[in-house]
């Protein structure tokens, strides 16, 4: 599934900034917004954006499929959080609801979650600006066929005031091993809220940092244009990625951590049950060893799949049947051991 999926790949300073992501917020003119809408109108949202992009003048066109969410089984649809293709919020009532999607999972457009439109992009690594350079275009492709609620003095009109103006969220998830251990991010998260960015877990609002991986975003929309708040983030962002690679090497050096990372490979590459917690704990600490050039024989970029594949909806979508906990233990743990069965400890 990773050779073929934007999260099986690696991409700049990628040791570090796994992902990028940039969402856009949407709404259409003279339509109740999503949780004011009744089912009439909700569909007439669906409608129009569907045939917006399946029938505008670009590539993207023959590129998306079509998802209804009330045609899908809960594992699919749970599937889709954890691949970071839609918010939780948004499978928890799937009446009037679909998802545009992109053959490598890379775009994805959520239509009648908070806003009518969340055009969502994402990019292996550091990648803001390629990003939102997408995000515009996809953005420039529906405003074609449809007219957006917007006001010249609070911009792009959305559900949550937080979002009104630019509409934009921009966000990295970053592997922050160093500067975890290093108890700083309590610190770094009060810091970062002052500059108007926030720091949480991987999955967004609400969410804890598991694995060591933490999503930096702007909370700022209005009173600064796309490119400005891309350009705060990337400054931030870069001394992030200096103090934890600073870090690491301090880390490193300690044969207990040395010792981790060894029992780590070991674990992953004979394991015949591996529960998704466990799973979660030890692809940080090898993605950390390849990382760091501590171990080899895997590519990052597969590290990053593998942490999307073995989460337990995503695994049962994929297989397209029930499975027990023990039956995904089981399966985790052979995917697992498969792609480990010959990493190197250095």
């Amino acid at each position: 599934m990773s050779e073929a999926k934007w999260y099986g790949r690696g991409g700049e300073s990628g040791e570090v900034v796994s992902s990028t992501r940039v969402r856009l917020a949407r709404n259409l003119k003279r339509l109740p917004f999503p949780d004011r809408a009744g089912p009439e109108e909700r569909e007439q949202v669906v409608e129009r954006v569907r045939d917006a992009l399946e029938n505008g003048n670009s590539v993207l066109s023959k590129d998306v499929r079509f998802l209804d969410l009330e045609e899908l089984s809960r594992e699919e649809a749970v599937s889709l959080v954890e691949r970071h293709l839609v918010s939780p919020e948004f499978i928890s009532g799937r009446q009037g609801r679909a998802l545009l999607l992109s053959a490598d999972e890379s775009i994805s457009i959520m239509i009648n979650e908070e806003d009518h439109v969340r055009i969502q992009v994402l990019r292996e690594g550091q990648a803001l600006s390629e990003a939102l350079e997408t995000a515009d275009r996809i953005d420039t492709l529906l405003s074609e066929r449809l007219e957006y609620a917007y006001d010249r003095d609070f911009g792009y009109l959305t559900q949550c005031p937080t979002n009104l103006g630019t509409g934009m969220r921009a966000s990295l998830t970053l592997h922050l091993p160093g500067l975890t251990e290093s108890g700083s991010m309590g610190r770094i998260g009060e810091n970062l809220s002052k500059l108007g960015m926030v720091l949480r877990g991987a999955f967004g609002e609400g969410t804890k940092a598991v694995g060591e991986m933490y999503q930096l975003s702007n909370q700022i929309t209005l009173g600064l244009s796309e490119r400005q708040a891309i350009e705060n983030l990337a400054s931030i962002t870069g001394q992030l990625i200096e103090q934890e690679r600073r870090l690491r090497k301090e880390m490193l050096s300690t044969v207990q951590w040395q010792d981790q990372l060894s029992r780590a490979a070991g674990i992953l590459g004979t394991a015949r049950l591996m529960s998704g917690e466990e799973a979660t704990r030890l692809l940080s600490l090898v993605r950390l060893g390849l990382s760091e050039g501590r171990l080899s024989g895997v590519e990052l970029g597969t590290v990053n799949g593998l942490a999307v594949e073995v989460q337990p909806a995503t695994l049962m979508a994929a297989g397209g049947r029930q499975l027990s906990p023990e039956d995904r233990d089981r399966l985790r743990a052979d995917i697992l051991r498969d792609t480990f069965k010959d990493i190197k400890i250095l």
